[in-house]
């Protein structure tokens, strides 16, 4: 079970948008860069851009280093694990695992079924026999 300090929360509208720019981007950027960036699509403050990056850090979404008088950062984990962390979460806060996986499975599409079954099969053949 993930502990409470360790399980990641869902982001809100804001930090996922700045993180989605941190994921695309091939380097790390700087709060300059993700405003700019954010900025062609919506009026953002400079500074509230620079508090939800210093949020994420402290979240450990986010890695920093400096570069000069500026803070770089960049998506401390690919998205795909942030999203299977939060899936994990919500099983461990479902209280009966088994009905939620039942739902959740229920609601896929055909397509995400047949990875699920294309998953579990590789998980299969990875167990040693005994």
């Amino acid at each position: 079970m993930a502990s409470e300090e360790k399980a990641p929360r869902p982001l809100g509208d804001l930090e996922r948008l700045v993180m989605e720019q941190l994921w695309a981007a091939p380097s790390a950027l700087t709060v300059r860069e993700v405003h700019d960036q954010l900025s062609g699509t919506r009026e953002l403050a400079y500074t509230t851009v620079m508090t939800v990056l210093d949020r994420l850090a402290k979240k450990k979404l986010t890695e920093r280093e400096r570069d000069g008088k500026a803070w770089r950062y960049r998506a401390a984990a690919p998205r795909e694990e942030l999203a299977a962390d939060l899936m994990r979460d919500a099983l461990d806060r479902a209280g009966d695992r088994r009905e939620a996986l039942v739902r959740f499975v229920g609601q896929v599409s055909d397509e995400e079924a047949a990875l699920l079954r294309e998953a579990l099969s590789r998980l299969e053949d990875q167990e040693p026999t005994g």
